[in-house]
């Protein structure tokens, strides 16, 4: 998991050229910490786990204003910019 985070910020670093440092994205970036979240809730909801994977995905709603079900499969570098809203 910890290899899928760091390509996730790579990429946001890489192709966002808004994207001034490291840790403006880790600080800054409502997108990578959905995406974070929504990891957590897919391997919890793949491993059969109940509720908690929902409730993250609502904690990260709640947070970020993106919405992502633990069940949705996205893909390694996917990338939410401005993602206020996003369902």
């Amino acid at each position: 998991m910890l290899a899928s985070i760091r390509e996730q910020f790579e990429t946001i670093f890489r192709e966002d050229p808004a994207a001034k440092s490291r840790l403006e994205i880790v600080l800054c970036y409502p997108g990578f910490h959905a995406i974070l979240l929504h990891r957590l809730a897919h391997k919890l909801f793949r491993s059969g786990v109940p509720i908690i994977p929902r409730v993250i995905s609502q904690i990260s709603r709640l947070f970020t204003g993106i919405e992502i079900h633990p069940g949705a499969q996205i893909g390694r570098r996917f990338f939410i910019d401005h993602g206020m809203g996003v369902v």
